[in-house]
C-alpha cells in the first residue's frame, strides 16, 4: 500500500520495494503508463510525464534519475524547464530565485518535504525584502523530486497564491541496498579567471530485511566569482536657472516644474553659476569667474537650446564595476527510515548548510548627481539622451566596498504513517527550521582632482575618457568633496516550526482526509551603523584624548585625521578594470575597523534597503479533501476537492523614535480566509488526459510593509507614518483548463489556459485613526504634540491622518496560457529527443484603485520560453538548452523625480550544454560530465526610461565545468 499522503511526503510502501522511481508528491503510486527501459535525462523526463499523466492538477515536476544526480546543477536553473516558470538570476548569472505564471517570486509557497522553508540570505543584488527563498542555498545533489503544483489541494500548507514548490530531499530507500555515490567537478569562469572546486558523496544503506536504512551526504563547493559591469543609478538632467534657462525669470530662481527647460523634473545635476577656478576649467580654455547664463550655454553647445539643455540625459552615477570574491558553501544531509512493520513508517530527514561569501566590490563613478558638470559641444539625440559631449569640472570618486557575509541553515522533519487497517492510516510530522545571516559591508569613497572628460553613448554602455589615469594610486586621490567611510552590518534570522497530521479514510484513489496544521514563520531584520564614529577617526580627526572636535570637522583628510590626503595613496594599489582598488586589510588594520565594526550601534536599517524589525506568524488551519475517480462514457475521471481554513495571527515589531526617544514597537493584527479547491482529470481516450481547476490561494502581506517606524511629520501630531499590521492577504480566485496528449515514452504535448483574479494588493493610502490604536504611549510625544492632541480632546478622542500600505479596492487579472512538448526522435536517431515550452501573460487591472496597483506588478516578463535537444545512449549524453524571457518593466514611473521615468529590463536569452560518458567497463561506472554555462556570454541588463539609456548592465561571463560522478 503506498501513501499519498503530501505530510509525509510519499514515504515508500511498508514492504520492502524493489528500486523505483521517485514518486511524485500528489499520488505515491504513479501508474506505469510507459514501460521505463531507458537511463539519464531521458529517463528523469520518463518520471516526470508518468507523473504528471497520472496527476488530477495542474502539476509539474523535475526527477533525478539517480541517487545524488539531479539534472542541473542549480535547482532554480532546473524550473525553468517548467512552463509559466520565470527564473530570477543574481548578477553573476546564478539562478537565484523563481516566480510562477505572472506574480512575483514572494507568491511561491517553498517546502522541503512537505515544510516551510525561510531563507536569510539575500544574494548579492540584496533583492530579498519579502517572502522569497533563495534557491541557491539547497545543494542539488540532496534532492530528488521538486514538484510545481500549480494547482492547490487543501492538505498542502497555505501560503502560494501563485504556486507551490515542494523539494524532495533524498531517502535511504529511494534505493535499497548499500550505495556510496561520489562526485567531483571544477568550473572555470572567464571573467574571474578563475577555478572553483566542487564535491560530493552519499552514503545510503537499507538492512537485509527491508525496516531499517540510513543515508549520509556532504557537499563542499568553493566557488569564485567575477561579474564585470556598469550601473548609473539612474540618470539625469539640468537644474537650470532661471538666467541659464533664459526665460526671463527672477536671477537666481529655477523654472517651476512643467515649464520651460524644466519640463520633466529630474534636476540632480547643477552646472555652476560662474567658471570655477581649477586646472580642468583652465585646461579646457574657460576664464574662471565668466558666469554661465544662457547665452554662454548656447555659445558653447551650438545647435541646441536652453530648453534641450535643460533636459539632457547623463548617468547620476555612471561607474564601471567590478566585483570578485568567493562562494564557499559546505552542507550535510542526513536521513533514517524504519519500517518495523507493515503497518508503521517512520523517518527523520535532516539538513545543515552553510555558506561564506565575499565580495571585494569596486567602482569608479563620474559624478553626475549633483555634481557640477559643464557641458561644451554637446550632442543630443531625438530623447534627450546625451551622445556625445566635453565635460569640464568633471570628477570621479572610487567607492569601495568589501562585502563579507557567513549564513547558515538548518532543517530537521520527524515524521511517521501508521496504517490502522488497509483504509485507514495516519501521517503526522513536524518540522523546524532555523537560518541567519551576517554581512558586514563596510566602505571606503575618495575623489579624484577634477578634469576634462570626452563623454561619448553609443548606445550600450557610456564612455569617459580623460588625461587622469584613474589607476594611478598617485593621482591626487582625496577625501575633501564628498569622501567617507562606512561601517554597515546587517544580521537577519528567519524561524520555521510546525506540526501536521492528516487522517486518511479510504484507498489512495478514493478516499477522504482531515488534517490539521499549526505554523510558526518569524523573521528578524537588523541594521546597524558606525559609520560617523569611524569617519571621526579616519579621515575627520579626533582630539588628542578622542573626543570628538566642536564643531565637527568635515571629512576632508586634513591635520588630525588618522589617514591625511597625503597618507592616502599609500593605501591605494591598481585594480583590475583601469581604476584604483583600496589595500583592504592594511587599511582595515590600520584604522581600528573591526572593533568599530563590533560596536556599531544599531540603526534604522542595513544599506540594503531592509528596515529594522520583525514579524512573528502563528497559523492554525484545518481542511478537509475529498480523492475519488468514475467514469464518464467508460472513460476514467479523477478529481480531488477540499476546502482549508487558515487563521493566522501576527506579531509587529521594530523601532520608533518619538519625542527623540528610541524604543521598540510591537503592533499585532490577525485575520482568518476559507481556500476551497477542486481539480478533475479526464481520460477523454487512451492518450488524452483533459483537466480543469479551480481555487481560492492566499499569499501573506510583506512583512517590511506592516513594520511599526511610526514618524510624526508635524509638530501638531496630526500626520503620521506607520507600517499597517492590518493588511490582508492577497487573495486570488484561478481557474484553468487544459489536457496532454501523451505520445510515447516521453513524450507528450501539452496546453493550459490560466486566469487568476488576485485582490488585496497593497499601495501608500492614507487612513485616519484614533490616535491610541498607533499603540505609541501618549507621554513618549513631544510637549507641543501632547498640547495639539489635548486641543484636539484628548489622546482619547484625537484622530491622526496615517500614511501607510493599505489594501487597494481593486482586482488584478492574470490570464494567459502556456505550452509544453516533450518528443523523442528515436525514429530519426536513437537516443534524440526535444523539449519546449512557451508561455505568455497578459496582466489588466480593474476596480476603483486600479491606477494604484501598477507599481506594484513589475518585474513579470510578458512571455518566455525554453528549449533543449538531448541525445544519448548506454555510455554518451549531449543536451543543449535554450531558456529566454522578454523585458519587463521593473519600477514604476517617477524615477530619480521625473514623472513618466521607469526602469525597464532587456530581453534575455541563456545557452547552456551539458555532456556526459560513461566509462561503464570500470567500477563505480564513473561517468565524466562537461557542461558550459552561458555559452554566448549574455549579459542582463535594464534602461532607464530609454534603450540607450542603460540603467545597469552585468556580465557574469561564460563557466566551464568538468565533473567525474559514479555510483557503488
Amino acid at each position: 500500500m503506498a501513501s499519498a499522503s503530501v505530510l509525509a511526503q510519499n514515504p515508500p510502501p511498508p514492504s520492502p520495494p524493489e528500486p523505483t522511481p521517485p514518486q511524485p508528491a500528489e499520488s505515491a503510486a504513479v501508474t506505469q503508463l510507459d514501460t521505463v527501459s531507458v537511463t539519464g535525462y531521458r529517463q528523469s523526463l520518463q518520471f516526470a510525464t508518468d507523473a504528471k499523466r497520472d496527476s488530477t492538477g495542474f502539476t509539474d515536476s523535475i526527477f533525478a534519475e539517480d541517487l545524488g544526480k539531479f539534472p542541473d546543477t542549480n535547482i532554480a536553473e532546473s524550473l525553468t524547464r517548467i512552463p509559466g516558470i520565470q527564473l530570477n538570476r543574481d548578477v553573476n548569472g546564478e539562478g537565484l530565485n523563481i516566480a510562477i505564471r505572472g506574480l512575483g517570486s514572494s507568491f511561491t509557497k517553498t517546502l522541503i518535504n512537505g515544510a516551510s522553508v525561510a531563507t536569510a540570505s539575500i544574494g548579492l543584488d540584496a533583492t530579498n525584502q519579502n517572502r522569497e527563498v533563495d534557491l541557491n542555498i539547497f545543494p542539488t545533489e540532496f534532492f530528488n523530486q521538486v514538484t510545481v503544483y500549480k494547482s492547490p489541494q487543501a492538505s498542502l500548507p497555505e501560503g502560494g497564491a501563485a504556486g507551490v514548490v515542494d523539494m524532495r530531499s533524498v531517502r535511504p530507500f529511494d534505493m535499497p541496498g548499500t550505495h556510496v555515490t561520489y562526485h567531483l567537478q571544477a568550473d572555470y569562469n572567464d571573467v574571474s579567471e578563475k577555478t572553483s572546486p566542487r564535491g560530493s558523496s552519499i552514503f545510503s544503506w537499507t538492512n537485509d530485511e527491508g525496516t531499517f536504512g540510513t543515508l549520509v551526504g556532504v557537499t563542499s563547493s568553493r566557488g569564485k566569482i567575477g561579474v564585470e559591469g556598469f550601473e548609473t543609478i539612474g540618470w539625469t538632467n539640468p537644474n537650470l536657472t532661471n538666467a541659464q534657462c533664459g526665460n526671463g525669470g527672477a536671477a537666481g530662481g529655477f523654472p517651476a516644474l512643467g515649464e520651460r527647460c524644466n519640463v520633466t523634473g529630474g534636476n540632480g545635476w547643477r552646472i555652476p553659476d560662474v567658471v570655477p577656478d581649477n586646472a580642468s576649467t583652465r585646461a579646457a580654455g574657460l576664464t574662471p569667474g565668466t558666469p554661465i547664463d544662457a547665452a554662454w550655454l548656447l555659445a558653447n553647445n551650438p545647435g541646441l537650446t536652453t530648453d534641450q539643455i535643460g533636459e539632457a540625459l547623463i548617468p547620476r552615477l555612471g561607474r564601471p564595476v567590478y566585483m570578485s570574491g568567493d562562494r564557499d558553501r559546505d552542507a550535510v544531509l542526513a536521513s533514517m527510515e524504519w519500517r518495523p512493520s507493515d503497518r508503521l513508517h517512520v523517518w527523520v530527514d535532516a539538513l545543515y548548510t552553510k555558506a561564506k561569501r565575499t565580495n571585494e566590490r569596486i567602482d569608479v563613478n563620474l559624478i553626475g548627481r549633483n555634481g557640477q558638470l559643464i557641458p561644451i559641444d554637446m550632442q543630443l539625440d531625438a530623447n534627450n539622451v546625451v551622445t556625445d559631449a566635453t565635460f569640464t569640472n568633471a570628477q570621479f570618486f572610487l567607492e569601495y566596498r568589501p562585502y563579507e557575509e557567513d549564513v547558515q541553515y538548518w532543517h530537521v522533519t520527524p515524521g511517521a504513517t501508521f496504517w490502522f487497517t488497509d483504509d485507514v492510516k495516519l501521517d503526522v510530522e513536524a518540522n523546524m527550521s532555523r537560518s541567519w545571516m551576517f554581512r558586514e559591508s563596510p566602505t571606503i569613497l575618495i575623489n579624484s582632482p577634477f578634469t576634462t572628460v570626452q563623454y561619448a553613448n553609443d548606445g550600450g554602455v557610456p564612455t569617459f575618457n580623460s588625461d587622469l589615469d584613474l589607476n594611478d594610486p598617485n593621482l591626487g586621490w582625496s577625501w575633501a568633496g564628498g569622501g567617507r567611510v562606512n561601517v554597515q552590518n546587517e544580521k537577519r534570522v528567519t524561524e520555521t516550526s510546525g506540526v501536521r497530521a492528516d487522517l486518511q479514510f479510504g484507498e489512495d484513489s478514493r478516499n477522504v482526509r482531515v488534517g490539521v496544521a499549526w505554523d510558526r514563520n518569524a523573521r528578524t531584520i537588523r541594521g546597524f551603523d558606525n559609520s560617523p564614529a569611524w569617519e571621526d577617526l579616519v579621515c575627520r580627526g579626533l582630539n588628542p584624548d578622542g573626543s570628538v572636535p566642536d564643531p565637527r570637522p568635515a571629512c576632508d583628510g586634513n591635520a588630525g585625521a588618522l589617514i591625511t590626503n597625503a597618507e592616502l595613496a599609500s593605501y591605494l594599489l591598481p585594480g583590475p578594470q583601469g581604476f584604483i582598488t583600496v589595500d583592504g586589510n592594511r587599511f582595515k588594520n590600520a584604522t581600528d575597523y573591526y572593533r568599530y565594526r563590533d560596536e556599531a550601534p544599531e540603526s534604522g536599517g542595513p544599506n540594503t534597503g531592509g528596515a529594522t524589525g520583525g514579524f512573528t506568524e502563528r497559523t492554525l488551519a484545518a481542511y478537509i479533501e475529498l480523492n475519488g475517480e468514475t467514469e464518464i462514457w467508460n472513460r476514467n475521471l479523477r478529481f480531488n476537492a477540499g476546502m482549508r481554513w487558515a487563521s493566522t495571527d501576527q506579531d509587529i515589531a521594530g523601532p520608533v523614535t518619538i519625542g527623540g526617544v528610541r524604543q521598540y514597537q510591537t503592533l499585532t493584527g490577525d485575520y482568518s480566509e476559507w481556500l476551497p479547491s477542486f481539480s478533475a482529470a479526464w481520460d477523454v481516450a487512451d492518450k488524452v488526459v483533459l483537466r480543469m481547476s479551480g481555487s481560492r490561494t492566499m499569499t501573506r502581506p510583506n512583512p517590511s510593509s506592516m513594520l511599526p517606524s511610526t514618524v510624526f511629520t508635524d509638530q501638531s501630531a496630526q500626520v503620521a507614518s506607520q507600517g499597517n499590521p492590518e493588511l490582508t492577504p492577497y487573495l486570488s480566485t484561478n481557474f484553468d483548463l487544459g489536457g496532454e496528449w501523451y505520445t510515447g515514452d516521453e513524450g507528450f504535448v501539452g496546453l493550459t489556459l490560466f486566469n487568476k483574479r488576485v485582490e488585496g494588493y497593497t499601495f501608500q493610502g492614507v487612513t485616519t485613526r484614533p490616535f491610541l490604536d498607533l499603540g505609541i504611549p501618549f507621554e513618549d510625544l513631544t510637549e507641543t504634540q501632547r498640547d495639539a492632541i489635548n486641543n484636539r480632546g484628548g489622546p482619547g478622542v484625537a484622530t491622526v491622518n496615517v500614511n501607510q500600505q493599505v489594501n487597494a479596492d481593486a482586482a488584478l487579472n492574470i490570464r494567459g496560457w502556456e505550452a509544453i512538448w516533450v518528443q523523442p526522435l528515436s525514429f530519426v536517431f536513437d537516443g534524440l529527443g526535444f523539449m519546449a515550452n512557451y508561455t505568455k501573460i497578459d496582466i489588466s487591472t480593474e476596480g476603483r484603485d486600479a491606477s494604484a496597483l501598477s507599481g506594484n506588478v513589475y518585474g513579470v516578463a510578458p512571455s518566455l520560453w525554453n528549449a533543449t535537444a538531448y541525445w544519448e545512449n548506454d555510455v554518451a549524453s549531449l543536451r543543449l538548452s535554450y531558456s529566454w524571457q522578454e523585458g519587463a518593466f521593473g519600477t514604476g514611473p517617477n524615477q530619480q523625480g521625473i514623472p513618466e521615468a521607469q526602469i525597464f529590463g532587456d530581453d534575455r536569452g541563456q545557452l547552456d550544454l551539458s555532456a556526459g560518458y560513461t566509462l561503464a567497463n570500470l567500477p563505480s561506472k564513473p561517468q565524466i560530465t562537461f557542461n558550459i554555462l552561458n555559452i554566448t556570454g549574455e549579459e542582463r541588463r535594464s534602461n532607464f526610461w530609454y534603450a540607450n539609456a542603460v540603467n545597469d548592465l552585468y556580465d557574469p561571463g561564460t563557466t566551464y565545468t568538468i565533473g567525474i560522478r559514479g555510483t557503488f
